[in-house]
């Protein structure tokens, strides 16, 4: 399904390389594994070949996707009328989906939120995760760093 030098997304986990496919042995069974490099945390994972849909890795969004999400992003609502827990039950749904329009959502509504009130202990450590993540597929989608695109993100949540 991907191949060598593919950008790709590991819901959770962050948008990375695919660097190689490499066979290996586990266990007395001979498997091939994508390797992928996830620039943001600095991990290289392996995940079978066939259990990538399992694991719903998928390649990075494009830019048609990118400009529908930043208008969602840009001019979305949040909703402030959840509890908290409903609130984190439903961000941590989202995130699982790995889709990065409902990754955007979750950065969005939580950095709204934060700048009006501030989060709770286990909200602030979502939306590091949820920004990390989105930061990173922006990079690679906008062709710009890390850095660039943390700025970018700054400057656009109101």
């Amino acid at each position: 399904m991907f191949q060598v030098g593919d950008y790709v997304v590991y819901p959770m986990q962050g948008a990375g390389v695919v660097e190689a496919i490499e066979e290996k042995e586990v266990l007395g069974e001979k498997r091939n594994y994508y390797v992928i490099q996830i620039p943001s945390s600095k991990m290289r994972v392996m995940i079978p070949v066939g259990k990538e849909r399992k694991a719903r890795i998928r390649m990075v969004s494009d830019r048609p996707t990118l400009e529908k999400v930043l208008n969602i992003f840009q001019h979305g609502q949040t909703d402030t009328t959840l509890s908290m827990k409903e609130r984190y039950k439903i961000n941590s749904d989202k995130l699982r989906t790995g889709n990065f329009k409902d990754g955007a959502e979750v950065v969005r509504d939580l950095m709204r939120i934060n700048h009006n009130k501030a989060l709770n202990q286990s909200e602030k450590q979502m939306l590091e995760s949820a920004r990390k993540l989105f930061i990173g597929e922006l990079g690679l989608i906008k062709g710009i760093s890390e850095k660039q695109a943390t700025e970018w993100l700054k400057n656009k949540v109101v």
